[in-house]
């Protein structure tokens, strides 16, 4: 309809449309505006939307890039697609349905890709005769939903897109609402990102330009700050410091270039420079290393667990990647953290990821194009996962895991070898699997967690230490080799 209104559809589209409209649209002797987007012979054979459509209009106000992206569960994935490049989201409701788990998928997926702008548009309100108590309500739901979700802003807009109400129009039959119509807001939204200019150089490296033996640059997209001839630079990871001898374009040399602008750097000195490499400024400090937290979007049928090997292509650097510990999955209904074995498809989690070589990141909120990667499978080469660096959640979650203890405690599990989480929670681990009583194990969960019956807890320890000492260390002993066996031939490939 948005695009309709624009004057985006031409004379032969709109014939082409109303034949379509007759064969395939649910509208009667209407247009049915969602075949211009849904162009696949499946899409409107159900109805639905599949496939990620970009289309293209312009105003006098501002030019446009439209995704349009499936709502159902199913292809969820393609709706992360869509959203991992947007400036603003809007989030379509059925005002006789109001607020869905897939609504609130919706909103977590696109509040995690920090599309912090968005329009809950309330649709079909012709349907609920324009009542404000409906309106109201789904805007009340959705807010309290999205408490917890790092957007900007949300504003709540009442339409009718088959008719046309407040899509680009004013209506009528809502006089009760006083904000802006979708097209108004979406021409007057600053959806700039101030940050990036204002940080200090990066850019990671695309592509080496060696045309010639005297020439030499390397080629990629700013990702933050600016550079000038003169500049001194460090090439992240490995640390070899030069200056920016000269700033090439294809329209001749520039004396500055900014976020965002695509150019080609040259070097005064001959240093290391790859592709995947990234060239850092003064003032700026990626991460760099083997490990960091993210959060995984887990996008194929087949559930992602702990332990599995994948290529990971984070913009122009790839490596081989292992998904080392799944701490948690997270509740789309509530966005809560949940524990989990496995990671099933359409589902987010926090993950520790392991490199086989040094890399150059950053947290997602703070750099898109540093915290942003993709999990590709080795044999299929399918995508299986969209991933968002967040070594700040897994320091958080750090945090949350090691409270204070009681001294006698610590110099107890100092005494058995199990002091710190993970040797605490490997030691449970072993007395479980090797058959420990529940009597045992009870005591061992109180005392783990502090409870009024840590004494009676540290008691039974100490008795039961000794009986199944023997045995937790052979099943560890088992366990280790198991794991050595599974390394040694590639991860059982």
């Amino acid at each position: 309809r948005l695009l309709y209104e624009c004057g985006a559809v031409f004379d032969d589209q709109l014939g082409a449309l109303d034949r379509d409209s007759k064969k395939f649209g649910t509208q009667g002797d209407n247009f049915d505006f969602a075949l211009l987007v849904d162009g696949l012979s499946a899409e409107r054979e159900q109805g639905i939307t599949i496939d990620v459509a970009y289309r293209y209009f312009a105003t006098q106000k501002r030019s446009f890039i439209v995704a349009d992206t499936p709502g159902h569960e199913q292809y969820t994935r393609n709706m992360a697609t869509g959203a991992s490049t947007a400036d603003v989201a809007i989030l379509l409701v059925d005002a006789r349905k109001g607020v869905l788990t897939q609504t609130r998928r919706h909103a977590f997926i696109v509040s995690m890709l920090r599309v912090r702008h968005v329009v809950l548009a309330v649709n079909k309100m012709d349907m609920v005769g324009f009542d404000r108590a409906v309106f109201d309500n789904i805007v009340r739901e959705f807010t309290i939903a999205a408490k917890s979700l790092d957007l900007a802003a949300v504003t709540a807009i009442p339409v009718s897109a088959r008719d046309g109400d407040n899509v680009a129009r004013r209506s009528d039959r809502a006089d009760w609402y006083l904000g802006p119509t979708l097209l108004d807001f979406l021409e007057s939204v600053d959806a700039s990102e101030p940050a990036a200019a204002s940080a200090g150089f990066v850019m990671p490296v695309q592509w080496v330009n060696r045309p010639d033996l005297d020439f030499r640059g390397f080629a990629g997209t700013l990702a933050s700050g600016a550079v000038r001839p003169g500049d001194v630079v460090r090439v992240a990871p490995r640390g070899q410091a030069s200056k920016i001898a000269r700033i090439v374009t294809h329209d001749g040399d520039l004396n500055e270039a900014i976020a965002g602008q695509a150019v080609t750097l040259t070097l005064r000195d001959e240093i290391d420079v790859s592709r995947g490499d990234v060239l850092v400024g003064e003032g700026a400090n990626p991460k760099h290393g083997l490990k960091f937290g993210a959060h995984l979007f887990w996008a194929v049928e087949t559930p992602l667990v702990a332990g599995q090997r994948f290529l990971i292509k984070l913009g122009a650097f790839e490596t081989q990647a292992q998904v080392q510990v799944l701490h948690h999955a997270i509740d789309v209904a509530t966005y809560a953290p949940m524990p989990a074995q496995s990671l099933p498809m359409n589902a987010v989690g926090l993950v520790t990821l392991a490199l086989d070589r040094p890399a150059v990141f950053a947290d997602y909120a703070q750099d898109r194009d540093l915290g942003g990667f993709i999990l590709i499978d080795r044999m299929t080469n399918e995508t299986v996962a969209i991933g968002l660096v967040n070594d700040a959640a897994l320091a958080k979650l750090a945090k949350l895991d090691a409270p204070a203890r009681a001294p006698w405690r610590l110099a107890l599990e100092r005494r058995m070898g199990i002091a710190g989480t993970q040797a605490r929670a490997k030691f449970l681990r072993r007395l479980a699997g090797d058959g420990a009583g529940a009597v045992f194990i009870f005591g061992l969960v109180a005392w783990l967690a502090g409870s009024a019956l840590a004494g009676l807890a540290a008691a039974l320890l100490d008795i039961a230490l000794r009986s199944f000492a023997r045995r937790a260390g052979a099943y560890a002993q088992r366990q280790y080799d198991q794991r050595r066996d599974y390394n040694a031939d590639g991860g059982g490939i």
